[in-house]
């Protein structure tokens, strides 16, 4: 078993990624090891990984690249070295010509020596940061995993690679909406500021009880709900762009980088 703190928290990113590696730890990440970023995960071969990149690099607020694997290799030396993203992620999807045909533990017996792994920022990472500034986030108080919705705004295309903008939401009280701003902005890496407070409507969202991905919020009376764009993005787009193979992360469950928050943040 991986070594835990007393109260039952992860000491370090290599205790949380050898636990579920040892297949001990199946859950989501969210208000896991705050102090350390977390990633998505998109596999690709490697003859889509520059069309895939150059769809990052016009979407940078749904995809924020923070390392890229050598073609087959499954190690994100840049953020996690010693990782293997085939097995240190608690719960892994594999997309087939759009269509999601299977979740599971690891991904080992799919891998193959032309794939290539994109870890993208993910905003779990600033959730501990709106924590210490006083703002409430619902789903960690609750225990859940944070709710995802697609919209209706697309990306922008590049390649093979199209689709509409995923986003999560986290209803914030309204004398705390500036406060989440502002603290959210300062860590572009991993999403940055929101990209819409306010009627959900506004994004093609229909009705915030039941998200396509992650779990129903939790919304107190007076609750303004507050729009982040999501590293599941991706997901949206292998559904719509129909590439052979897809491999990602369960929305939820994040590889535990050993990259601090504290080095993401800018001025």
């Amino acid at each position: 078993m991986a070594t835990r703190a007393p109260d039952g928290a992860f000491t370090d990113p290599r205790a949380v990624r050898s636990a579920v590696r040892a297949g001990d730890f199946r859950g989501h990440t969210a208000a896991l090891m705050p102090a350390f970023a977390q990633a998505n995960l998109t596999v690709l071969p490697r003859d889509l990984a520059d069309d895939f990149l150059a769809f990052c690099t016009r979407n940078p607020k749904p995809c924020p690249v923070l390392d890229v694997t050598a073609p087959g290799s499954p190690e994100p030396v840049k953020i996690a070295p010693g990782a293997d993203v085939r097995t240190d992620i608690p719960r892994y999807r594999v997309y087939r010509d759009g269509e999601l045909v299977e979740e599971r533990d690891d991904l080992l017996d799919l891998w193959r020596d032309d794939l290539v792994a994109f870890l993208i920022g993910c905003s779990f990472t600033f959730e501990g940061e709106l924590i210490a500034a006083g703002v409430p986030v619902r789903h960690i108080e609750a225990g859940r995993n944070v709710p995802m919705y697609r919209t209706d705004r697309p990306c922008a295309p590049a390649g093979q690679f199209h689709g509409p903008l995923v986003v999560t939401l986290r209803p914030i009280p309204p004398e705390h909406v500036d406060a989440a701003i502002a603290v959210t902005e300062r860590y572009p890496a991993v999403h940055g500021g929101p990209i819409h407070v306010g009627d959900p409507a506004d994004l093609g969202i229909t009705d915030l009880a039941r998200p396509e991905w992650g779990d129903p919020p939790v919304m107190r009376p007076g609750d303004v709900p507050v729009f982040w764009a999501c590293g599941v993005t991706p997901q949206a787009v292998a559904i719509a762009a129909k590439p052979p193979l897809m491999l990602t992360h369960a929305p939820g469950h994040m590889l535990v980088t050993d990259v601090p928050v504290a080095s993401l943040a800018v001025s």
